[in-house]
């Protein structure tokens, strides 16, 4: 006789507990993300220098955490970015063209942030485990 567990139904539950906390406890809730949105600027930026090595303008400057935001109407979010305007041309490839308009090349993107978010969504869960198990801790007593 073996005995199977149905995961999904805790991942169901983890987000029903943060959408409880987003309701009961905003602050906390807010406080958190952002904390999180520090870490994944810091990873972002720490990837970009490894990965960029060319003089590239205010890239590395550009790289920011934007502010909590409800995504989609009920989700809360929040989100890293750049806000250099060439950030797209580095991050997705861009055609080489010279100055009489002929195609003499491709550069590729360095994809750093689709690297970044891969790299920190384990942390990313991990932490959310944790303040749910803190916030889980504070409504009992």
């Amino acid at each position: 006789m073996s005995k199977d567990f149905d995961i999904n139904e805790l991942d169901e539950f983890a987000i029903e507990l943060l959408e409880l906390a987003d309701k009961k406890m905003p602050n906390e809730t807010k406080k958190f993300l952002q904390r999180e949105g520090n870490k994944l600027r810091r990873l972002t930026l720490k990837n970009a220098k490894s990965l960029v090595k060319k003089d590239t303008g205010n890239y590395f400057e550009g790289i920011k955490r934007g502010k909590v935001y409800k995504y989609e109407g009920d989700q809360t979010s929040i989100r890293v970015y750049n806000s250099s305007p060439h950030a797209h041309l580095l991050e997705d490839g861009h055609r080489m063209v010279t100055h009489d308009g002929r195609e003499v090349g491709f550069v590729r993107g360095y994809r750093v942030f689709d690297k970044s978010a891969k790299e920190f969504e384990q942390e990313f869960m991990q932490d959310c485990e944790d303040f749910i198990d803190e916030l889980l801790d504070k409504g009992l007593k």
